[in-house]
């Protein structure tokens, strides 16, 4: 087979997987390759580049060519000055030269993203924002789980800004009572609304830890902690998206992640939403779950490419 033109190739590269696929021009409809193989970065930074070595040889020989670029969607950022990796979940990555590394490795052209902007990007050009809002310019894409990220795309290209943190909503200042966040602040969004510390939250109401599935059955329940819990979760996301309404004004917003999962969101989240934003209470803006559920990293990673 000889290379096409049309073919995307991209990687999502995950604490405990790394996963490759190869688009052809139909998009979803048009998986040409798609595998996976373990990250094990517990054994450190080369280790990583070698798997990746590894799951680039695997797609080659499937394909019978290697392409000029590759996307690669990670769990941190390339930070535009230094070249360098930063604020990744596998600390083995931070401070590296990844995209140099990678290069001089797999002699290929390689384009980086953080997962956000990956599951983002998948979203506006093969996913929700394409099936429903086809004439959608400017996309911001939501994820809510272990952490809280975002992701921006302008005219189907995600914007990684000067500094490599186009997007970083999960480290705005909500409210102080989300307490000290790793990145040095106070009161981050990602303090409030990610689904640890919603359980953090419900436990220092109750004195009992459970997971974030098991208080929103116990709020279905009518239980008193977890509606306090959700109650919550809903006020303050309100708050804090209407922040990037207000300064992005975008023409539709995705919600990915496990709390995305939660209908509330999407009523009495919507709800306040609409309290706080600088549009006399009038929101016109959709707010929707995602349609590619997992697949959407791998997918935005390939599109980097274009």
């Amino acid at each position: 087979m000889s290379e096409s033109t049309n073919s995307l190739w991209g990687i999502d590269l995950g604490g405990t997987k790394a996963e490759g696929v190869v688009l052809g021009p139909g998009g979803l409809k048009d998986i040409l390759f798609r595998d996976r193989l373990p990250t094990g970065a517990e054994n450190g930074y080369d280790h990583i580049l070698q798997q990746i070595y590894k799951l680039v040889n695997a797609m080659e020989k499937a394909m019978g060519y290697r392409p000029a670029r590759l996307g690669i969607g990670t769990p941190g950022t390339l930070d535009p000055r230094l070249g360098t990796m930063k604020g990744c979940n596998s600390e083995c990555m931070n401070g590296q030269p990844m995209k140099k590394d990678l290069e001089k490795l797999l002699g290929m052209s390689i384009s980086i993203a953080n997962d956000a902007n990956c599951f983002a990007l998948a979203e506006a050009r093969m996913g929700v924002v394409k099936e429903k809002f086809p004439n959608a310019k400017v996309v911001f894409g939501v994820i809510m789980g272990t952490g809280v990220g975002g992701g921006l795309i302008v005219d189907g290209r995600a914007i990684n800004g000067l500094q490599g943190i186009g997007g970083e909503w999960g480290h705005n200042f909500l409210d102080e009572s989300g307490g000290p966040c790793y990145c040095g602040k106070s009161g981050c969004v990602e303090k409030v609304l990610s689904g640890p510390s919603l359980e953090k939250y419900y436990l220092s109401v109750t004195g009992q830890r459970k997971s974030l599935k098991e208080i929103y059955a116990l709020y279905k329940a009518g239980d008193d902690a977890a509606t306090k819990t959700i109650q919550r979760m809903t006020f303050y996301f309100g708050k804090a998206l209407s922040v990037i309404i207000n300064i992005i004004d975008p023409d539709v917003i995705v919600i990915g992640g496990g709390v995305g999962n939660i209908d509330e969101i999407y009523t009495e989240g919507v709800a306040s939403v609409r309290n706080y934003v600088f549009n006399n209470k009038v929101l016109d803006t959709p707010i929707v779950k995602p349609m590619l559920g997992d697949s959407a990293g791998v997918f935005g990673a390939a599109y980097l490419t274009i």
